[in-house]
């Protein structure tokens, strides 16, 4: 395999996103960019963090995939999201291994990026998104 793989961001699933960027920005991080993605209803904002990001996620609609989580779990993480080289040929390598996906549709989310979601029953439990930069 030739991907170099890398931890592009944690998603953090909150409430009101003025008052989380308000408790990361008193810890010193910054806000790299902020940006609505309406096909997920979703608000974003990025913080880097070394070579990763954090992703503060609100929703915009009570119908959104962050709305329900929070609704059943409450502010936290969300998701895990792996930089890989090439999406394509990981999810296509995934799917002939039997790995589950949210959705086969790669999406273009926040900054442009390349994405799609792992089911967490495939996952050990846990939402992992896998991303490729537009390029």
């Amino acid at each position: 395999m030739s991907d170099k793989f890398s931890i592009d961001h944690v998603g953090i699933a909150v409430k009101s996103l003025a008052a989380s960027k308000a408790f990361y920005e008193r810890l010193g991080l910054r806000i790299e960019s902020e940006e609505v993605v309406e096909h997920e209803k979703v608000r974003v904002a990025m913080l880097p963090v070394g070579e990763s990001r954090i992703e503060l996620l609100e929703p915009t609609s009570e119908d959104s995939p962050i709305a329900r989580f929070l609704a059943r779990h409450g502010e936290g993480l969300h998701h895990i999201s792996v930089r890989v080289a090439d999406l394509e040929g990981t999810v296509a390598r995934m799917k002939q291994g039997g790995t589950r996906f949210v959705s086969d549709e790669v999406k273009v989310g926040a900054g442009g990026h390349l994405y799609v979601f792992v089911h967490p029953s495939s996952a050990g439990g846990v939402l992992l998104e896998l991303c490729e930069e537009r390029r």
